[in-house]
């Protein structure tokens, strides 16, 4: 606990004796994080807070993802007194700030608790995630719903909440409606003049921002839009709204207040925030929609049915903020637990899952994700791969649906190179392939995941029907590895900044375990047989270890270098066998060797590591070695020294020790629950999945 003593003077005058008042610090549950998941549930919809401000909550404003600010503000009457509680950065004279007592996340929810007068409000962002609810998962709006409760007594409460067009992107012309349905008010802004699938700064400009709540049965509701000077005074002065909805100005705000009355129990009213495109994907050529509008067509039904909902998202949202703690906790400690709940949102926001907009077929789900942060690409494909073990413990499927954007392409001869493409679009939301056949040179790299992708999800799943169908098309790209795979020309790895090399011990291994893969998936043993005899020349040979087989080194014949051999994770995770079991105690007994201030480099010639590498490395290691990257990890994530969404790369050594580096708000960050992956696929309940039932 910290505390502050502030000494007070009367008129002026310093009294003989100071009064000291003890003001304690906002407590974080389980940890203080660079940043918290606040509406983080699409590529644009990812509203942050960064961890350094939540001390002064009532006066920070959320992010996007990028570091944006985003206007999204509450501000709460009680007994009279109106109290800033949340984003209200140049706060009214008449207004004072709550003070904020803690601060908590879990898989799927962020709380803040602040106290007001005689208050106490508790503000629970929610985004679900519910892998196997393709309507729940799908829909692009989050929940904020603010919990009061007297301190001493049943105070008078009214509450409310605004946001402006930061949230569309941009600031210079907008359209704003508001409409009800129902019991339900919805406000929709809108960017003017925007070509579909634009970007700006990488928000989306083409859809709708939302915002909308309804009355719970001891709220009035009411509504203003406006100047946000206009529209805040009015709710300061008056506790109420006007339900004046003048045309958009430039510094307006749309508004929802709830007076809640006395409230002698705790009480509580939820806000939905969201943005609808809905064509939210092009994939070569065709719109794709949001997988929800099959059900929900229109955006007054998705918010009601979204707000109809609340109670079976909350119920399984705890569910698996249980069962996923626990599980994590089990298999490696708290510190692990930390780690995955937090990643948990920020893989799951960085997905589309969307059917044609023509048909609404349902039949024809894909999933698109955006490579946030290093480049904007679309269904990257040495991403996907290290974000795969998210998915392989939550919902195989979704490895299928990320990958079929990219299989099919494939399937069309489109891409005539006889290595697997990199990615499916330059430029999110855009899945244009690449005729033109220039796309990021990665050969080995890309056909050796995705021949491990497609056996992990038949191994997971048991859709062999699906693999069956691909068999021609992953033959070609196995037949490439064995080319390919062992004298490997100069050329980049998913590790692009660390630039290109040839004879890559890592890429080697990858291209070894993909040829197993795929041998078992199509039960062609020559295949296993050839990149079983690739891990036999680099392991018991020695072609890529050091001649006293300490470690395997970044390249073939220099025994000075070190790699981490993070591709051995998916031979031990999918059972393969690709590799003798003494190949992985040799790495788990060399990592300690290299570790440095804040962890294991990546390899030898860098000064920076990544945290899901590291835990692609911890899974198969043994005890003492797993605890140090899981270790050094959770010291990364909990130094106090960035405030970004949970980046993969930082510096372990060096000027910037303990600093993260460019990346943040990445998918791959679902590489972290590769720990958990090793018990198996489909591992952590507490999703409901599409009949209902808790899987």
């Amino acid at each position: 606990m910290v505390f502050q003593a502030v000494k007070l003077s009367l008129l002026g005058l310093i009294l003989p004796t100071f009064l000291t008042v003890v003001i304690s610090a906002p407590t974080y549950t389980p940890i203080l994080p660079p940043s918290y998941p606040l509406a983080v549930r699409n590529p644009y919809l990812s509203a942050w807070m960064p961890g350094r401000l939540v001390a002064e909550l009532p006066s920070a404003s959320p992010q996007f993802w990028t570091g944006s600010n985003l206007t999204w503000s509450v501000i709460a009457k009680v007994d009279g007194k109106a109290y800033n509680l949340f984003g209200v950065p140049v706060p009214s004279q008449s207004t004072e700030s709550g003070s904020v007592v803690s601060a908590e996340y879990t898989s799927t929810h962020t709380v803040f608790t602040v106290t007001a007068g005689s208050a106490s409000f508790k503000l629970d962002f929610l985004s679900p995630v519910s892998p196997k609810d393709y309507v729940r998962q799908s829909l692009p709006f989050s929940y904020l719903t603010v919990y009061a409760s007297g301190i001493n007594g049943s105070p008078d409460v009214q509450l409310y909440s605004d946001i402006d067009d930061t949230w569309t992107g941009q600031s210079a012309s907008t359209t704003w409606n508001y409409t009800t349905s129902g019991t339900t008010s919805l406000y929709q802004l809108a960017a003017n003049g925007a070509a579909t699938y634009a970007e700006e700064k990488d928000q989306a400009l083409w859809g709708q921002a939302i915002y909308a709540s309804r009355p719970s049965i001891s709220s009035k509701l009411s509504t203003q839009s406006g100047p946000s000077d206009t529209v805040r005074s009015q709710f300061v002065n008056n506790g109420t709204l006007t339900g004046d909805q003048p045309p958009w100005t430039a510094g307006g705000v749309v508004s929802i207040a709830h007076d809640l009355g006395q409230v002698s129990s705790e009480t509580s009213v939820t806000f939905a925030v969201g943005y609808v495109r809905q064509e939210a994907v092009n994939y070569l050529g065709s719109a794709r929609t949001g997988y929800y509008r099959a059900t929900y067509g229109d955006t007054a039904s998705a918010v009601s049915h979204f707000l109809d909902d609340y109670p079976n998202a909350q119920t399984e949202s705890q569910s698996l903020d249980t069962s996923l703690a626990s599980k994590a906790a089990s298999s490696a400690g708290k510190n692990y637990s930390d780690v995955v709940t937090l990643s948990t949102r920020q893989v799951y926001g960085t997905l589309d899952l969307t059917i044609p907009n023509s048909s609404l077929n349902t039949n024809d789900a894909m999933m698109f994700m955006k490579e946030i942060s290093s480049n904007g690409n679309m269904n990257t494909m040495d991403v996907i791969y290290p974000a795969y073990p998210i998915f392989y413990v939550m919902e195989p499927e979704y490895i299928r649906l990320l990958l079929e954007p990219v299989v099919q392409y494939l399937a069309s001869g489109r891409w005539k190179e006889p290595f697997v493409i990199h990615d499916m679009g330059s430029r999110y939301p855009n899945a244009t392939g690449h005729d033109d056949q220039i796309a990021e040179p990665m050969p080995v790299e890309e056909s050796g995941n995705l021949l491990i992708l497609a056996y992990a999800y038949v191994l997971a799943s048991g859709n062999k029907a699906w693999a069956t169908n691909y068999l021609s098309l992953f033959q070609k790209y196995a037949d490439f590895l064995v080319t390919n795979g062992i004298n490997i020309e100069s050329q980049l790895s998913t590790d692009d900044g660390a630039g290109p090399l040839a004879n890559q011990t890592n890429l080697a291994i990858k291209a070894a375990v993909g040829l197993n893969a795929f041998g078992a998936l199509s039960g062609l043993k020559n295949y296993s047989d050839v990149g079983m005899g690739f891990a036999t020349q680099l392991y018991e040979d020695g072609l890529g270890t050091d001649p006293e087989k300490t470690h395997f080194t970044l390249v073939y014949g220099n025994s000075t270098t070190f790699t981490s051999a993070f591709n051995l994770f998916p031979d031990v995770n999918l059972k393969l066998q690709t590799f003798n079991a003494s190949a992985f105690d040799m790495e788990s007994r060399f990592y300690p060797s290299k570790h440095v201030e804040a962890g294991v480099p990546l390899d030898s010639r860098l000064n920076w590591g990544k945290t899901d590498w590291m835990l692609f490395a911890a899974a198969y290691s043994q005890t003492d070695t797993k605890s140090m990257f899981v270790n050094d990890v959770h010291a990364f994530v909990a130094n106090g020294l960035n405030d970004v969404p949970f980046s993969d790369r930082y510096f372990v050594t060096g000027d910037r020790v303990g600093r993260s580096f460019d990346y943040k708000a990445r998918p791959v960050v679902g590489g972290h629950f590769a720990l958990l992956a090793m018990d198996g696929p489909s591992t952590v309940p507490g999703s409901l999945g599409r009949d209902g039932q808790y899987q």
